[in-house]
């Protein structure tokens, strides 16, 4: 069901099980993600382009630059912060993601779309045993921190 299975059966192309095949469900969870997170990160970009002052296009123009060497010697440039603080952050809510695999499979079929923020409130949740969901959570954090550390350092000194 659904309207991309129906034009594929109009145009004789078999449905997608998007829920029920191992693939398509982690197809799908990503399909959702994106959709939900590509607004919130271009809200951020488009507050780091208004951040650009205008004077480093017109001093770049009289000098004679065109619009290719201003995007990729101006704009690229100072939207390094930006492009580090939505990896990031991105990083982090992939790491943190259970909305979207808990509301579409739960986590089947056959554990597709399992996370470990999804297996961390079923051990709490479902089999009660707090005590590891606590360590699961606690190694979830370091996990965090470290991947993000790495992620800053990689990326340099933004103050240039």
């Amino acid at each position: 069901f659904g309207l991309v299975n129906y034009l594929l059966s109009l145009a004789g192309i078999e449905p997608i099980a998007w829920l029920t095949s191992p693939f398509w469900a982690k197809v799908s969870v990503i399909l959702v993600m994106t959709w939900r997170w590509t607004g919130y990160n271009m809200v951020i970009f488009l507050a780091g382009l208004q951040n650009i002052p205008d004077s480093l296009y017109e001093a770049a123009s009289i000098d004679g630059a065109s619009k290719f060497k201003q995007f990729f010697m101006i704009t690229i440039p100072q939207l390094k912060p930006v492009f580090v603080f939505t990896v990031v952050m991105s990083t982090i809510g992939t790491l943190q993601l259970f909305d979207e695999p808990f509301i579409l499979t739960e986590g089947g079929p056959n554990s597709a779309t399992m996370t470990i923020t999804l297996y961390l409130y079923e051990v709490g949740f479902k089999y009660f045993e707090f005590g590891y969901a606590s360590s699961i959570a606690y190694v979830l954090v370091l996990i965090i921190a470290v991947i993000s550390w790495i992620q800053m350092k990689l990326v340099g000194d933004t103050d240039e």
